[in-house]
């Protein structure tokens, strides 16, 4: 019987043990979830590892660097991310605080009295209270509280990637608008002026109706695809214009078009390091710290609370002598509080808390799988549009030379108003996508950046933190 007593005893005393201990959160990933390497073909094997944090300033884009300077002060989305983590600072000092005594202070002053005396009292007292966080719960509630701070800078940091992602997308995109609104009037130039050609020899007798027709519905189909191109590029300014901060009215691009223009490139390190560049998995992976803070908490509200008390008062019916000795009062006291039934409320509790752990560690390996898919994408599509924007290069100057030819045919009456019209249209078609191939060139350069990261390393955002809410005590 003594030998079980003391069985028991050292069982309880373990729990005990137990109960006071945070627990290590689990491992998220399995040995297979990280590859040994990305698999994706690199365009340039010599360029640098790894994004730089300024790397819009590669593009050789003059106005860039200013653009993205405002987006960075005044983005209207980094602001409210801004605001989320002043919030999660003040939630963490909430938490925090309930680590520490609490003391309260009061004082009184009190008249009384009748139609023939009055008497006056005067009082003062200071009371504290503080929970003895035995078990723990305290601590993983402020663990919980670090994590979710952790959580919303990083997610400030993603919202900051997608702002610069979009405002350099967003410039390109206008630039090559801008530059395909003058291919096609350089074209409906061109059509009008074979329109005239047409005429006259229809006038001369030497072509019939039919040429100065065709040529008439190519000149109205070219133009009626301009008023569409100028609003696509007023409306990407206006999304500029957001993205800086400022009414769509406010803003002005200097430049016209994708000359001169570079397109760097940079080669992903190993997998493995991408876990410590990307935001998002450093959001995930907080996400998960703090659910499985809440788990320690959920299992610590089974223990009991041991809570002690301590005051003083003085009361005296002269202020003067308030302080005296013999105006002094004091108590100390403990308190040990456990909840005998409440319906399953804890349990449950600590269920949905472990639910939501389960949640939080597929949401990360989802994240970090999701992260290796960008890279394998990015990577590819870099390397096969510069391919593709090789073979479109060589498509447009030689379909320029085949217009050049077919006008020069056509004036001396050696090829019909078809063949003209198609080497025509096929010009058109060239210089367009010659643009749009250099926009998604660029696109995806700067798709290759964002997705390894921009630059950001977890490390070095950790060590330069500094929390901005000032608290007293701390």
């Amino acid at each position: 019987m003594r030998t079980y007593s003391k069985a028991l005893s050292v069982s309880a005393f373990a729990l005990l043990l137990a109960g006071c201990q945070l627990t290590p959160p689990p491992a998220a990933l399995k040995s297979t979830d990280v590859p040994a390497a990305f698999t994706a073909p690199v365009v340039d094997k010599a360029a640098p590892v790894w994004a730089a944090a300024d790397w819009w300033t590669k593009f050789n884009a003059p106005e860039l660097p200013a653009l993205m300077e405002v987006a960075m002060r005044e983005n209207l989305d980094l602001k409210v991310a801004a605001g989320r983590i002043l919030e999660a600072e003040a939630n963490n000092t909430i938490a925090f605080s309930a680590l520490l005594p609490s003391v309260n202070g009061s004082a009184s002053a009190t008249k009384r009295g009748n139609n023939t005396t009055d008497a006056d009292t005067f009082g003062a007292g200071l009371s504290g209270s503080y929970v003895l966080d035995f078990f723990g719960q305290n601590r993983a509630r402020v663990e919980a509280s670090l994590q979710n701070l952790r959580s919303a800078r990083y997610a400030e940091t993603t919202v900051r990637l997608t702002v610069q992602s979009s405002v350099a997308s967003t410039y390109f995109t206008i630039l090559a608008l801008r530059e395909r609104i003058s291919i096609t009037r350089q074209n409906l130039d061109l059509s009008r002026r074979l329109l005239a050609i047409s005429q006259a020899k229809f006038a001369a007798g030497v072509s019939s109706n039919l040429d100065v027709m065709q040529e008439t519905a190519t000149v109205a189909q070219q133009q009626s695809t301009l008023p569409l191109l100028i609003e696509q590029e007023r409306e990407a300014r206006y999304t500029l214009a957001i993205l800086l901060g400022m009414p769509p009215e406010g803003i002005e691009i200097r430049a016209q078009n994708l000359d001169g223009l570079a397109t760097p490139t940079v080669q992903p390190g190993i997998p493995s390091d991408l876990l410590l560049r990307r935001p998002d998995i450093a959001q995930a992976e907080a996400n998960l710290y703090a659910s499985h803070a809440n788990v320690d908490a959920a299992r610590a509200a089974f223990f009991p609370q041991i809570g002690i008390s301590a005051g003083v008062s003085w009361s005296s019916a002269v202020i003067g002598t308030i302080f005296d000795p013999a105006s002094l009062a004091w108590n100390i006291g403990a308190s040990l509080a456990q909840t005998i039934f409440d319906g399953g409320t804890i349990n449950a509790r600590s269920q949905a808390a472990q639910a939501v752990q389960q949640e939080q560690i597929a949401t990360y390996r989802s994240t970090v799988f999701k992260a290796f898919q960008n890279v394998e994408a990015s990577v590819g599509t870099a390397d096969a549009v510069t391919q593709q924007l090789g073979f479109i290069t060589e498509q447009e100057r030689a379909s320029v030379e085949a217009q050049r030819i077919s006008e020069l045919q056509y004036r001396e009456g050696t090829i019909d108003i078809t063949t003209l019209l198609n080497t025509q249209q096929s010009m058109f078609g060239a210089q367009n996508s010659l643009v749009q191939t250099k926009l998604s060139k660029l696109q995806s350069s700067v798709n290759l950046f964002i997705s390894l990261g921009g630059g950001w390393s977890q490390k070095q955002s950790d060590d330069t933190y500094v929390k901005q809410l000032d608290w007293f005590p701390l």
